[in-house]
């Protein structure tokens, strides 16, 4: 590589690194998050109430209090083929179906012992489909709640770096 060349990469390099903080300044957090979010705001209630059964409030705030059920949908939105999406929201028809048919109401009406019955029966179902959508929701729910901030920072030990560095620390003992 010529002295020129270089120079010349050198400087576009600079010039990026000093421009990209006054272009990164404008991003607001909506424009970061994903905009896909694709089920209808009764459906979003129906997902709050399952990640809710899934991991409920005691001591602690529950999945629906940390926002799981967004995280879950952001995920299938983002991350899962159309084939998985569709598993999805037919899962959640599913299981809206299977509540009333069980329990004559709405799954968001039931009480938490009938919305846990609910999942068991869905978890133990022989059916791939409503099992798949089960264990997709299960999976997601305790990862999105196990690193939510609230987590995190409240009920692990966090360490925004971890490890320490002693600099002055004696190599031999005396």
């Amino acid at each position: 590589m010529e002295r020129r060349e270089a120079i010349k990469y050198v400087a576009l390099t600079i010039g990026g690194v000093i421009s990209l903080p006054s272009w990164a300044s404008g991003w607001k957090s909506n424009d970061i998050h994903s905009s896909k979010l694709f089920l209808s705001t009764e459906k979003e209630l129906l997902l709050d109430e399952m990640v809710e059964t899934i991991i409920p409030a005691t001591n602690t705030p529950g999945a629906k209090q940390i926002g799981v059920g967004k995280f879950v949908q952001i995920m299938v939105a983002d991350c899962y083929d159309t084939r998985t999406q569709e598993t999805f929201k037919n899962g959640l028809s599913n299981l809206d179906v299977m509540a009333k048919k069980a329990n004559g109401k709405k799954f968001v009406e039931c009480s938490k012992v009938e919305k846990t019955d609910l999942l068991k029966e869905m978890e133990k179902s022989t059916d791939n489909d409503s099992k798949s959508f089960y264990n997709l929701v299960k999976n997601l729910t305790i990862r999105g709640y196990l690193n939510s901030e609230y987590v995190m920072t409240n009920l692990l030990k966090y360490e925004m770096v971890p490890s320490r560095f002693h600099g002055c620390v004696p190599l031999i003992k005396k």
